[in-house]
């Protein structure tokens, strides 16, 4: 982009006298500042072409349309309105103008750096005008170095534990629950209880803390700590006081880490009684005809998973480490704009569950959500134009065949009825590939060193 420019009398964007004189300067955050120089002679065309064509838009008794005179017409309209008129014509012209010639990649509308009504108030039709306009352009993004990135990822390795647990958990959906009458209330019972809770200080009720008749499985962590706990050892109609108390985290926020007293009755106990593992099981938990195909089956998918979140591990912290190499100034217009496909991405979420999102995002939650997202947008455009430096600095493409035979691919499992837009199809499956190749270069061209998985947390307790 020059610092200056003019367009010359034989310019199609500017005829004789009515050339511009176009000042560029770069502004932070990816902006341009134009400074625009109007000749008098292309002002007063301005205001010549507004007259004329208010001038056809008034209606007054004893004259035809498009007849008044022009005093009157000025008389009618006032002087304010047409020179508004012609102004506002006149810059959106000399931006289209100022940007051609200066061939700027803009991303957002030009915006007047002191506002349209102090410039109305120093417009006069016939004089030379001077406006200066801001506006977000096509960032450019470079990277310090491609090559010999150092990344960690988490370590992510196939659990043949995970197996048995996949098993046992389909076992206990297809179990049968059996009444229990001989002994007293264990760890994996499911009881039918009566209860209810007061806060110990003040002797309150528990919203949502008494119930008639609920089926709660004993397993740790299924109530808050202390009633599970009580309920073990209890038989079928004793009556007992549980002190409870309840997790500092709770979500209730008037419960949270006070003390409850539960007045429980145990009014039926029952039991699973699993299927025995064999071949029958197999063909009732799943479409395997045998046991040992169906932990096949498992320790198969397993293993694809395992190596799908390795393989997503790795590409987190590559990219990770290129953004860190990244160098670029975020346009406020790119920000806004992802942030605006998050909140589409996430009401499509919500509509999709069944729920009425036009209810549901109030103007005040999209305020908050366009705050909130904010820093995902920014982290998502950081990676994209880390991508976007990769790709040009190394040369990276998608060849033509490779990408005409993807398509076909892609299109075959498209149904018919979807109505696909081609261009758009073609346009997604390039981009997906152009990734794939960037994300493999990189691993292949980087170092990525195993780290230790991060501690769990302290486990929540639901209430």
């Amino acid at each position: 982009m020059s610092p200056a420019a003019q367009a010359s009398s034989s310019d199609p964007a500017a005829s004789g006298a009515s050339a511009l004189k176009v000042t560029s300067s770069p502004r932070p955050g990816s902006r341009v500042a134009l400074e625009v120089a109007i000749p008098g002679s292309r002002s007063q065309a301005s205001y010549e072409a507004a007259v004329e064509r208010l001038s056809r838009s008034v209606r007054l008794p004893g004259f035809r349309k498009g007849k008044v005179p022009r005093p009157v017409l000025l008389q009618q309209i006032g002087p304010l309105r047409i020179r508004a008129t012609a102004l506002e014509d006149l810059v959106d012209a000399a931006c289209r103008d100022a940007l051609e010639l200066e061939k700027v990649a803009a991303i957002s509308r030009p915006e007047l750096s002191e506002g349209f009504e102090l410039v109305l108030e120093r417009f006069e039709p016939g004089s030379d005008l001077t406006i200066t306009v801001e506006l977000d352009v096509e960032p450019t993004p470079t990277l310090k170095q491609t090559r010999g990135l150092k990344a960690e990822a988490e370590a992510v390795a196939y659990d043949p534990a995970r197996v048995d647990e996949l098993i046992e958990q389909s076992r206990r959906q297809l179990a049968t629950l059996v009444p229990v009458e001989d002994r007293p209330a264990a760890s994996g019972d499911v009881a039918v209880l009566s209860f209810q809770g007061v806060y110990v200080d003040t002797g309150e009720e528990i919203q949502g803390g008494s119930s008639d008749a609920s089926e709660v499985e004993l397993e740790e962590g299924r109530m808050i700590p202390g009633f599970v706990e009580g309920v073990i050892g209890m038989g079928v109609g004793d009556t007992k006081t549980v002190e409870c108390q309840f997790p500092e985290n709770y979500p209730q926020q008037d419960a949270a880490g006070r003390s409850a007293r539960f007045t429980i009755t145990l009014k039926d106990l029952k039991t699973r009684e699993l299927p025995p593992l064999d071949d029958a099981f197999a063909q009732q938990a799943s479409d395997k005809q045998t046991l040992a195909e169906l932990r096949d089956d498992l320790e198969t998918r397993l293993k694809e998973d395992a190596e799908r979140r390795a393989r997503a591990a790795r590409h987190d912290a590559l990219l990770e480490a290129l953004v860190e190499q990244l160098e670029v100034e975020l346009p406020e217009t790119l920000i806004q704009q992802e942030v605006r496909n998050l909140i589409e991405q996430t009401a499509g979420q919500i509509a999709q569950q069944g729920m009425d999102v036009k209810k549901l995002f109030s103007p005040d939650l999209v305020r908050s959500l366009m705050d909130t997202s904010r820093p995902e947008a920014e982290q998502r455009l950081r990676r994209s134009l880390a991508l976007q430096a990769l790709a040009a600095a190394e040369a990276i493409e998608v060849a033509a065949e490779e990408l005409e035979a993807k398509v076909k691919d892609v299109s075959r499992g498209i149904s018919q009825e979807g109505r696909i837009d081609p261009d758009r199809l073609r346009r997604v499956v390039a981009d997906d590939l152009l990734r794939e190749k960037l994300l493999a270069w990189l691993e292949e061209n980087s170092t990525i060193a195993e780290k230790a998985p991060e501690p769990e947390a302290g486990t929540q307790t639901p209430a």
